[in-house]
């Protein structure tokens, strides 16, 4: 099934292993991972030749990679090959799955596939991971597997990577998700790896900060350390100023947003949370003081600023306030009016000018953290002669840029093409995508992480030697980031070279793996709620999930039944926005009503909404409407409680029910309803309505002072209800 090539030694010796076992293929970037799988692909289908074949990766770029992998190596109609991504209608993908033999999909849509049932995983005889270190926590790569490994006749797993992390338990997890039973792992170091690999010259580039810089670094350090001081002082917790770094900041925000879901109201903890987001604002200014550009730093103070004139936010007041806060800003604004930047900005200029100047072919890769330095440098170097620069950033818009992944496809195209010469990336251009003779990918800062590094690096030297050059400020973070990098990766080559030796994973089992039910359970839930993880949970736990456009709640568990499901956020958004007096008196069509509210979270502290407005509502739901409020802490206990409910109903009490199975309202409910849909009436004073004027007909034809009489129903109100009734209908 393979044409016009040849496959390496190590990929055939990897293959042998993959034909026997689910195996996680760890090997360098630009070393023909893909092509294993494509082998692997042709064994699985003559071994099961009415099989199908599924690859996932994590981008529509990506994606589009494989398939053109797959159009120039395999001997298969393309009408058999087929893309899914979320650009591709659900009823498209339902109808291009009965046709194709060979599925490349984004793994977001392929959950609501399998979901909806428009994809059955028993007909995949393969299933194929792209960049499986992603494979832990909540990805949608976990659950996938699950499912898989649970419907497919056939099952095979292959994982690839080219950077599994420096973490023995991380990637230990990534193979209990994906049920791997072997590893497979080749370094540029293995003897059948080697002549295959281009040599890659690394330069590490040292530049000092000017003067004027270490002033503004020294007044945003004083400023950064007052804070922490400050916290310090308050008693809250024992904090250490020298050396407390970004990760020690996230983990003590972490810290003290725990206490205060868990009640701790101390007005010095709530001293702390804003003094932590004041030292953190200063953190991030320093860092684009030390890897960045001068605008970048300048824009974001300014925004501070701003900022500090609108809001109430008493973090971002109290800062700009600052005195070290307000030199730092001074000293930022003369360095922009003497149009003075970053030494990196003008080092990166020299080096792109002179590769291009030695190599007028030359195609060069920028990386750079932050989106506002590459508009920067991307401005800078289309000012030099010869040099055509263009942005290759993530989909969201801020300020102004932001590419479609079509256009992401695009620009990849015509740098492939020599449209343009040096393409400047953020880190979504870091993972996988196959760019052909870049000749220097230059990191305008080096990032502490060992995978993004690899990845990063691995832009280069795939198909030719290679350069890469890591700007470095000195005396700046830059330079414990570049020693950290280096000993992850250290670790994690260490780490695989253990794993080559021998591999074994602790098998757990779960309840599920014993336990089958006796009976088919089933749940209609509102499409709406695909993406809470209820589902997933529901679906993995033997439950047969009916997606449809439930009109009442989010979860019909029988035909009494009926569940409406909010986060805690939720729940207080609905209050605000008034949404949900309107799904509450909805519920009680059913016998049996609940509401679910779901989350750790405090209640009182998500909006500035009064605690006796959430309480009085809370009172309203049980008390008014006789609702059950049932509190869970995540979507997996979420859907433990409802699988049980439903099981409870359906199969102790044996009732059998369908989507439109509401009770009938009694005459008494029915007035009560429509009365309570008029403008600011609701439950609670439609009954005195009805109890004042008897009728439907008596309420809409009374007039506004009439209305009046009735207590809580004031001149707007009054006016309101008799808008409705009267106004022409348009």
């Amino acid at each position: 099934m393979i044409k016009n090539f040849t496959p390496r030694l190590y990929q055939q010796t990897i293959l042998a292993t993959c034909v026997e076992k689910n195996t996680l293929v760890v090997l360098p970037t630009g070393l023909g991972k893909t092509n294993v799988f494509l082998m692997l692909a042709a064994q699985r289908l003559k071994l099961y030749p009415e099989s199908k074949i599924l690859f996932l990766g994590p981008t529509r770029p990506l994606i589009n990679q494989y398939y053109e992998t797959f159009r120039k190596y395999f001997e298969i109609d393309e009408a058999k090959l087929a893309v899914f991504t979320g650009f591709v209608k659900p009823e498209k993908r339902a109808e291009l799955s009965t046709k194709a033999k060979i599925i490349f999909s984004t793994p977001q849509g392929l959950e609501n596939d399998i979901i909806t049932k428009r994809i059955n995983l028993e007909e995949f005889s393969l299933l194929g991971f792209d960049e499986a270190h992603r494979a832990t926590g909540n990805y949608s790569y976990v659950w996938l597997a699950k499912q898989y490994k649970q419907h497919s006749k056939y099952p095979r797993v292959i994982a690839l990577t080219a950077s599994p992390g420096s973490d023995l338990e991380k990637i230990k997890e990534v193979c209990n998700n994906l049920f791997i039973e072997e590893v497979e792992v080749r370094t540029e170091e293995d003897p059948d790896v080697k002549p295959y690999i281009h040599e890659t010259k690394i330069n590490w580039i040292y530049l000092e900060l000017p003067k004027i810089f270490l002033e503004i670094k020294k007044f945003l350090e004083d400023c950064y350390k007052s804070k922490l001081h400050e916290i310090r002082g308050l008693g809250i917790v024992d904090i250490r100023i020298e050396n407390y770094s970004k990760r020690d900041l996230l983990a003590l925000q972490s810290e003290l947003h725990a206490r205060i879901v868990q009640g701790e109201k101390d007005i010095e903890l709530f001293k702390s949370v804003s003094l932590l987001a004041e030292a953190m604002k200063v953190q991030h200014a320093l860092e684009l003081l030390e890897t960045q550009s001068i605008s970048s730093l300048n824009e974001y103070l300014e925004e501070l600023v701003a900022k500090a004139r609108s809001t109430r936010v008493k973090a971002v007041k109290n800062l700009t306030r600052d005195l070290n806060f307000r030199s730092a800003l001074i000293k930022a604004r003369t360095l922009k009016e003497l149009k003075i930047e970053h030494p990196k900005l003008n080092e990166l200029k020299n080096i792109v000018k002179k590769e291009i100047t030695a190599n007028p072919k030359a195609k060069i890769i920028v990386f750079s953290q932050y989106r506002d330095s590459i508009v920067k440098i991307v401005s800078e170097l289309n000012k030099l002669e010869n040099v055509k620069a263009k942005m290759f950033v993530g989909q969201a818009k801020k300020k102004n840029s932001g590419l479609t992944q079509k256009k992401q496809i695009e620009l990849l195209k015509e740098f492939e093409n020599g449209e343009f010469n040096v393409i400047c990336m953020t880190s979504v251009g870091e993972e996988g995508l196959d760019i052909p003779s870049v000749n220097s990918v230059i990191f305008y800062e080096p990032i502490p992480s060992a995978i993004r590094t690899i990845q990063r690096k691995g832009r280069t030297g795939r198909h030719e030697k290679g350069k890469i050059i890591v700007l470095i400020a000195k005396k700046t973070r830059d330079e414990p980031y570049r020693w950290s990098a280096f000993h992850k990766e250290k670790r994690m080559y260490k780490i695989l070279d253990e794993l080559k030796k021998g591999f074994e994973i602790k098998k757990t089992k779960k309840i599920s793996d014993f336990v089958k039910p006796e009976q088919e359970v089933i749940v209609y839930a509102d499409y709406r709620e695909k993406g809470s993880g209820i589902i997933k949970n529901l679906i993995e736990s033997g439950v047969k999930i009916n997606l449809q456009k439930l009109d009442i709640g989010d979860y019909l568990l029988s035909s009494r039944v009926v569940a409406e499901h909010k986060t805690v956020q939720d729940f207080v958004d609905s209050i605000i926005d008034k949404r949900l007096l309107t799904q509450i008196r909805d519920l009680i069509k059913y016998e049996c009503p609940l509401l679910i509210i779901e989350g750790k979270e405090d209640i009182y502290t998500q909006r500035n909404l009064h605690p006796n407005v959430i309480q009085g509502m809370i009172a309203t739901i049980a008390i008014d409407y006789k609702i059950s409020i049932i509190y869970t802490k995540n979507s997996e206990e979420t859907a433990q409680l409802l699988h049980i409910i439903a099981k409870k109903e359906q199969i102790e009490k044996d009732t059998s029910f369908t989507l439109h199975s509401v009770k009938p309202l009694t005459l008494k409910e029915q007035q009560e309803y429509i009365i309570s849909a008029l403008p600011g009436v609701g439950g609670v004073l439609a009954k005195p309505l009805l109890d004042e004027f008897k009728s439907v007909k008596n309420i809409i034809n009374a007039s506004e002072e009439d209305l009046k009489k009735i207590k809580l129903i004031g001149d707007k109100k009054a006016n309101k209800i008799k808008e409705v009734v009267e106004s022409l209908y348009k």
